[in-house]
């Protein structure tokens, strides 16, 4: 009888640990994780930007958002690139560690901690001596909102790995100060696809893309949709310039009630004149030429070479 009542003991005991998560299951590393679901890109560019030792360390205890191939290869095409593999090529390690790290969180935390999480994250990227953070909105799954202000959504969550997990994403996370103002508008069509199309058009996209600072009050789809039409290629270059200023003036410096020049030195009518001004009021509005205010939607859009903020009307000069 003894003997029996201790092998029940024993049963009991080692079902209680097993409903208790108890799990030996070895998933393989991050890395192995990673290639076994077909993150091809991903990899490609930890292994260029030399973070696949850090993936595969036993101890990495991490979270990765990781986008999918498809993610890879829509980025590379706004962007220019021929393919996500003529992306990661062309890309320098430092700019794709910086891509990459802003996909990790310290710790292994699965969807549920993720929903419980509060309205942002804090990733391994470091930006402005601080940890870049990623908006996230979990109403309705997991959606998270990058510095561009695009967002992406968790397709496949809780991808375990030993040394930590994946949640797989359909977009490349753009961090703040990586990419020029161009390519951040290009990495966001869903609000500036009229913008980049009106800035290749006119040949500015060399000049923006320089060293800079810039700052650049990107009008949306939608203001460009309510904008005056027919005008010529010559004076929508005068009105795009009339959107930057030079310098980086973050949303803290703005000076209110102010004349502000712009880089345009053109009228409508071709007359060559000094810089066209506008006035940004306290009320985040922007007074131009015309009888109607800019609205003044989202701010500190950071670049590499400035600042975007993001407003609801275009500009027009005199």
């Amino acid at each position: 009888m003894k003997s029996l009542w201790k092998w029940l003991t024993t049963l009991m005991l080692a079902g209680l640990l097993a409903s208790c998560g108890g799990d030996d299951t070895n998933y393989g590393k991050l890395t192995d994780v990673a290639q076994k679901n077909g993150f091809n890109a991903l990899l490609a560019a930890a292994n260029k930007a030399g973070l696949g030792g850090a993936l595969a360390a036993h101890d990495a205890d991490l979270t990765v958002f990781a986008p999918t191939d498809a993610a890879f290869a829509t980025l590379a095409t706004q962007l220019g690139f021929a393919d996500a593999g003529a992306m990661v090529a062309a890309l320098p390690p430092p700019t794709l560690a910086n891509i990459l790290n802003y996909h990790l969180l310290a710790g292994t935390r699965n969807s549920a901690e993720l929903r419980s999480a509060g309205a942002s994250l804090a990733t391994a990227y470091r930006f402005d001596g601080a940890a870049a953070r990623l908006g996230l909105n979990a109403s309705s799954g997991v959606v998270l909102t990058d510095a561009v202000l695009a967002t992406a959504t968790v397709t496949a969550a809780d991808v375990r790995a030993d040394n930590g997990v994946i949640h797989a994403v359909d977009k490349v996370l753009v961090p703040p100060g990586v990419l020029t103002v161009v390519q951040m508008a290009q990495a966001n069509p869903a609000s500036f696809s009229a913008l980049v199309a009106a800035i290749v058009a006119t040949d500015l996209a060399p000049a923006l893309g320089a060293s800079g600072p810039f700052t650049v009050f990107a009008p949306t789809n939608s203001a460009f949709a309510a904008a005056p039409t027919g005008l010529s290629t010559a004076q929508v270059r005068s009105v795009l310039l009339y959107h930057v200023v030079a310098g980086q003036v973050l949303a803290a410096a703005i000076p209110f009630d102010t004349p502000v020049p712009t880089l345009n030195t053109s009228t409508l009518g071709g007359a060559t004149v000094p810089a066209q001004t506008l006035v940004i009021n306290r009320n985040l509005t922007i007074t131009d030429s015309s009888a109607s205010a800019a609205p003044i939607l989202a701010t500190d859009v950071r670049a590499s070479n400035g600042v975007i903020h993001v407003i609801g009307k275009v500009l027009i000069p005199r």
